[in-house]
Formats: C-alpha cells, structure tokens, sequence
C-alpha cells in the first residue's frame, strides 16, 4: 500500500468510530498535521487519493491480517466503502479494481457484523444498477448470500442484510433472478420460476425469507 495512502487510513481510523449501524461518526479531535507527513496531508485537504484510491485502500483494510488494523477499524473502513459506491460509478468500478472476490469472502468472516457490512455493501453496489447486478452474478454471488439469509443461528440483522443484497440484486434483472430460484428449490424452500420485473411476485419471496427469521 502507498504509504501516503497508509497514513492518511490511520488518521482515518484514529478520527472515527463505527456505532452499530455502522455509521461513522466523529470520536476525537482531528489529529495535529505534524502526525502527517506533508504528502498525506496534501492528500487529505487537496491533492487527494481519487475515490478508485480510496475504495482499495478501505478494501486493503477490510481483509488486512494486520493486528494493528482492529475490527472497529475494519467496520470504519466498511463505512466509508459503503458510502463510496453509492455512486454508480464507484459500484461499477468494484469489478475494474477486482474487489468483488474480497468482498464477497467477506459474508464468511468470523465476525458477524462484518459479514453484516459486507452483505449491506453487495446491496448497495447493485441495487437498480444492471452492471454490477450482472458482475455479482458473474461471481457466484447469489448462493452464499441466499445461504447467509437462511443459515440457523445466524444473525438477525445479518440475515436481513442478506435478503436487501438479494433483492437488490434480483429486481429487473432475470438472470440474476433465475439463479436465486434454482437455488431455492435446490434448498426446498420454493419451486418455480419469478418475473423479475413483477415486483409483487419479487417482494413475495423476499416476505417469504423474512418470515423464516421470525420463524426462527
């Protein structure tokens, strides 16, 4: 990682902490310039990273081993890789800059609120957003998200950001839509095929997945 970039992550970190629903919000006056080299405050208040920069760098810090680098830094860094592809063409560049595979083997972390965050940024990379509905699909993407949304004992609010990836990445688009079916009845949870343009039909088997976590 570029060091200018690694330095401005750790002002990042130290200036910001992640509540529960992972958002950020300030924790701590900003650090004095003199913990930044000049470069890495260039970066911050002018001549910064571009926002393809600033989606690696979070990535870097999602999956890093470093133990420096805690879960609370990881979810910041979740955060602001959520809020980063918003933007379409942020969502779009997750497949230009090969962060699909990471994020996905992120919906198997040991920590259920980073397979939360991960499932929560699948979500949002797809939604109403066909390139990036075809990439997820592309993937293998669909199976363990569908696997996530109906795993025993897994979290609530994990499953549910499951079924809004899936849902997401569903509507309007029949490929992705087909393949969730086969996979539903691969699990006997229903049989038939879904117009993924009947939003009723689509909010139908969403309902249904929902009703297995109360269930629960």
């Amino acid at each position: 990682m570029d060091r200018n970039l690694n330095d401005l992550l750790k002002w990042s970190i130290e200036n910001g902490t992640a509540d529960q629903n992972g958002e950020t919000t300030s924790a701590a006056p900003a650090a004095p310039a003199s913990n930044l080299n000049p470069e890495a405050i260039a970066a911050l208040f002018g001549n910064g990273p571009s926002d393809a920069e600033l989606m690696k760098l979070s990535m870097d810090a999602i999956t890093s081993t470093d133990p420096e680098i805690t879960l609370d830094n990881k979810l910041i860094a979740f955060d602001n890789f959520e809020q980063l592809i918003e933007n379409l063409d942020n969502a779009n560049n997750i497949a230009k800059l090969s962060l699909w595979t990471p994020l996905l083997s992120c919906l198997e972390h040991d920590e259920h609120e980073m397979r939360r965050m991960a499932a929560w940024c699948i979500g949002t990379a797809v939604q109403n957003n066909q390139p990036s509905q075809e990439r997820l699909m592309a993937v293998g993407g669909i199976p363990p998200l569908l696997t996530l949304a109906t795993k025993d004992g897994e979290k609530e609010a994990v499953r549910r950001k499951a079924i809004y990836a899936l849902s997401s990445a569903v509507r309007n688009y029949q490929p992705a839509m087909n393949v969730l079916t086969d996979e539903l009845e691969k699990k006997g949870i229903r049989s038939g095929k879904v117009d993924a343009e009947n939003m009723d039909n689509v909010d139908e088997v969403m309902n249904d997945l929902k009703a297995k976590i109360t269930a629960a």
